[in-house]
């Protein structure tokens, strides 16, 4: 919701408003165990999957700790351990840096090179297009 205030050199004000009984949510094992395992798999932060689920980053790693405890307080927890070969490693020979004669660039043009690619960009280009090109020569090396 954005209010704007009718005082001299104030901006407009974001807030939220919200509604709710304001209660203590009472969470499954299976819930929290579903959630805790969300924020070990390593894809978003742990503050991240607190906030998605609509809690604070304090109680999921509240959970976590407490779930720690609890194996330790068992012992020695195993897990299966899945060992994989490893690829052979595949040598590519790096190829030698194009010699080229250099000329000079007309009036208002640029050449750029990056690993052995060379871009010629002439006046007038466009600024997005030459960002474009930039970012694609970045992407493939």
């Amino acid at each position: 919701m954005t209010m704007s205030c009718d005082d001299a050199g104030t901006k407009p004000v974001r807030f939220e408003v919200f509604t709710g009984a304001g209660q203590r949510r009472e969470w499954s094992d299976e819930a929290k165990a579903r959630i805790m395992a969300e924020s070990y798999a390593g894809f978003e932060s742990v503050s991240a999957v607190a906030r998605r689920h609509g809690l604070r980053p304090s109680q999921l790693f509240t959970w976590r700790r407490e779930a720690r405890k609890a194996l330790d307080a068992v012992g020695a927890v195993f897990v299966p351990a899945v060992i994989e070969q490893p690829a052979p490693a595949v040598v590519v020979p790096a190829l030698p840096p194009r010699r080229r004669a250099r000329r000079p660039c007309a009036d208002g043009m640029v050449e750029l090179e990056i690993d052995g690619v060379a871009v010629k960009i002439g006046r007038g280009a466009d600024a997005g297009v030459i960002a474009a090109v930039i970012d694609a020569l970045k992407v493939s090396r």
